[in-house]
């Protein structure tokens, strides 16, 4: 109430109406210590509805957390550790940033998928040293979400029964009173979900609240505790109201708020007995030492399975990781084939299967046409321990489960669908982006090539928008040799998620030099050296590099001397140094060409005021793949064209 209070803004209500919740949850049932926030066999602690953040700041600083009472009156303020929702990174004991509605339950459902695989993996008679729940608050706002019904849906399909949600059903959002619009019996849809719902707990009553955590650890199946709570509880004139929802509530509500709590003390100022009564750190560091003796028993009874547990814990790739991938782009250079770079993926993943244990896949409801599933993938079931995840049509959940997967630790994820339904998934891909987690996003289909299905289906502005999303590496590779140094880039790569943009129709092989081969994973390079002066430059991803290399080739017979340059991954190429840059894209040649059958938005930065773009700024059209691509102007001939205006405008 203060912290809100002194940053005039915020959401108190929230946090008061769950702290009776909290206190019995935080002090009496969740596992974790404080004096280490990444001990990896604790319990994960999502707050889905982070607006109430200064609920999980609370916790956190009277439980002996590295957040201290300056952190908590710096509430909402530049570079603070409590950031206006909770950010993943910025603040010990934040498991996931949460803010948008919704997602935080769907990353809960990936940690608790996480925790179980590990478990079914590791665990031996006798040493559980993996053993951890999930909880998650949500609230009215969370589970309106759609993205609620997808991940609720799939967690009960896969029997997920360390996973807790705790719902606090507070009836008020911003608009006011819920039931003019959200009026579900929310018990019953979980139900009928597979879930265990407890109901009617009143969320005021601790020993009710520690009932009912105390049941939800004994269920073979997710469980769903509805806590009846009054936001803004001990604020006389605004509880109960859209009014305690998401603004201060004013001096003069908050000395009224701790008259009615009986509250004596001035703002920010907690008696030692309260800290003292809150402090975990050292049972937490008694349960870290079990932990501890437990693993060093492990370790002497299953070496080979502790080797293997520590090293994923440590989040190490195993040696040799990459040999067989790398042998297979070599191999593509030397016997150069034809093929969809989507199957061209598969045989990556062909050669990462067995290679790297934590990589765990899965799609959208599109394997086959994703071609997501690699020889020896096994279904992960709630029956059976697996690595291949059927997400069902929930691109939306999929993604954010995947971003919980890998915030938990131990696990590599990747998913499928096609490049237009990331757009369902956006919002997540952008928090992956957020929170620079290792998540392989695989989408297919990448282009108006992909033909009949039309333009409800053929991707336009997308590519545009994931190379815009800040800590995204988005790679468009135009055949396999390329296709597998962009899945070396992304199972590499720790600090931040990546797109794999593949095609449903086959691309040509492009045979290279070796420094053009050794040169892919800069990004950018010279696939076509010129023929004589250097006239023109044309750069290209994807399918239509094949275009870019006949154009070329065609001016060239005119003795006209452009260079091709193959660009898979726009922000790996700006990340290289400034020379490297300049040899692939002198500054002196102003005649630039960019060719890619999407938007064309994202090239100016490379053609500038003297060059064009080949693209498409409008919506596809229904007709075959190559139709449609030729109605649009992605054409060698066209490019010619273009190239020639270029060339014509810089001599003149």
């Amino acid at each position: 109430m203060d912290a809100v209070q002194q940053a005039t803004c915020g959401h108190p209500g929230a946090p008061m109406g769950l702290a009776d919740v909290g206190e019995v949850f935080w002090r009496e049932v969740l596992k974790h210590n404080p004096n280490n926030p990444q001990w990896f066999d604790r319990d994960r602690f999502v707050l889905s509805n982070g607006h109430a953040s200064m609920l999980l700041y609370s916790m956190l600083h009277l439980s002996g957390y590295a957040v201290s009472i300056d952190d908590i009156k710096r509430f909402r303020q530049l570079h603070s550790k409590t950031a206006g929702h909770p950010e993943y990174g910025e603040c010990p004991g934040v498991e996931t940033t949460t803010g948008p509605l919704g997602q935080g339950f769907a990353n809960a459902v990936g940690f608790a998928i996480a925790e179980r695989e590990l478990a079914r993996t590791f665990n031996r008679d006798g040493f559980e040293v993996v053993d951890h729940r999930t909880w998650v608050i949500v609230g009215d706002g969370c589970l309106m979400e759609g993205i609620s019904h997808e991940a609720a849906s799939l967690a009960g399909t896969l029997g997920l029964s360390k996973l807790v949600c705790i719902y606090d059903d507070n009836g008020i959002s911003i608009d006011g009173k819920v039931d003019a619009w959200f009026s579900e019996d929310v018990g019953a849809r979980f139900e009928a979900y597979g879930w265990h719902v407890i109901r009617n707990v009143d969320g005021h009553d601790p020993a009710a609240v520690a009932r009912a955590l105390a049941a939800a650890r004994e269920q073979n199946k997710p469980t769903l505790i509805r806590c009846r709570t009054v936001i803004g509880f001990g604020a006389p004139h605004k509880q109960g109201t859209a009014d305690a929802h998401g603004a201060a509530l004013g001096a003069d509500e908050v000395s009224l708020a701790r008259r009615t709590l009986n509250w004596s003390y001035a703002p920010f100022e907690i008696p030692d007995a309260i800290y003292r009564e809150w402090d975990c750190r050292a049972a937490g560091a008694q349960r870290e030492r079990a932990w501890n003796e437990l693993m060093d028993r492990y370790r002497v009874a299953h070496p080979a399975a502790a080797r293997e547990l520590d090293r994923r814990i440590a989040g190490r790739l195993p040696d040799g990781w990459s040999d067989a991938l790398d042998a297979l782009a070599r191999s593509a250079q030397e016997k150069p084939e034809d093929l969809e770079t989507r199957k061209s993926s598969q045989r990556c993943l062909d050669a990462l299967g067995g290679k790297v244990p934590e990589l765990i896949g899965g799609s959208a409801d599109l394997t086959g046409s994703n071609n997501t599933r690699w020889k020896g993938a096994k279904d992960l079931t709630a029956e059976a321990c697996g690595d291949y995840v059927s997400y069902g049509v929930r691109e939306f959940a999929m993604t954010a489960i995947t971003n919980g997967l890998a915030l938990h630790g131990g696990f590599i994820p990747f998913s499928g669908t096609f490049l237009i339904f990331m757009e369902y998934a956006r919002n997540a891909v952008r928090l992956a982006s957020l929170m620079k987690v290792r998540n392989i996003l695989v989408y297919t289909h990448d282009s108006v090539a992909l033909g009949e299905d039309g333009p409800t289906h053929q991707p336009i502005e997308q590519l545009a928008n994931l190379r815009a999303t800040p800590n995204l590496s988005t790679w468009r590779p135009c055949d396999t040799a390329e296709t597998a140094v962009a899945w070396h880039a992304a199972i590499a790569r720790k600090d931040g998620p990546t797109a794999l943009v593949l095609t449903r129709q086959k691309t040509k092989a492009q045979t290279r030099s070796e420094t053009a081969f050794v040169s892919i994973a800069r990004g950018g390079y010279v696939l076509v050296p010129e023929t004589g002066a250097l006239r023109a430059i044309v750069i290209a991803t994807g399918s239509e590099v094949a275009l870019a290399v006949g154009a070329a080739q065609k001016l060239a017979n005119d003795g006209i001397g452009v260079r091709v340059v193959s660009m898979p991954s726009v922000d790996v190429f700006l990340a290289q140094d400034d020379a490297y840059r300049e040899s692939v894209l002198p500054r002196s040649v102003r005649a630039r060409v960019a060719v890619e059958a999407g938007h064309t938005s994202s090239w100016y930065r490379f053609v500038g005021l003297d060059g064009a773009v080949v693209g498409i700024d409008r919506f596809g059209l229904s007709a075959p793949g190559p139709q449609a691509m030729a109605e649009l102007g992605v054409t060698v001939d066209n490019v010619v064209a273009v190239v020639r205006g270029v060339v014509k405008a810089a001599s003149a």
